[in-house]
């Protein structure tokens, strides 16, 4: 049964005030899916390695070197695609996931990313680097 257009509203405004109350849970909530397709595709990619591996072996051994050169290929492909899910750079493009109810314009569902921080400049490093590595943690202690 379809939300209400009262009942979209109320949700929309608990998903913004969610948002700006707490963005780190918001983040949370909304990096579980995105993560768990990185790991399915992390699991695939190292299962291609391995066949890539049995093709590049079975051309050394029968002395084709086309075969090997393919199983050398899927091996390097499904290494980068693999590296890439790991990194948590997937291949997603930025793109949001769609909304499980089906109602576009939700900021929580669509990746809530109203204000984006930009990059400071890069500071030369200064210290020690167990000093840096304080700072660091204290600043994650304290909210950044």
């Amino acid at each position: 049964m379809p939300l209400s257009e009262e009942e979209l509203r109320m949700l929309e405004q608990m998903e913004r005030a969610l948002v700006e109350e707490d963005p780190k849970f918001a983040n949370t909530l909304r990096g579980t899916a995105m993560r768990r397709n990185a790991r399915r595709r992390a699991i695939l990619a190292g299962v291609v390695f391995a066949a890539g591996i049995t093709v590049l072996m079975t051309g050394a051994v029968l002395r084709i070197t086309p075969v090997g050169i393919v199983g050398f290929v899927i091996m390097l492909g499904a290494a980068t695609v693999g590296l890439t899910a790991l990194r948590g750079q997937a291949a997603q493009g930025g793109a949001a996931p769609a909304a499980p109810t089906g109602v576009e314009g939700l900021s929580l569902v669509q990746g809530g990313r109203s204000s984006r921080r930009t990059k400071q400049p890069r500071q030369r490093a200064q210290g020690s680097f167990l000093e840096r590595m304080e700072q660091r943690w204290r600043r994650r202690r304290e909210g950044y």
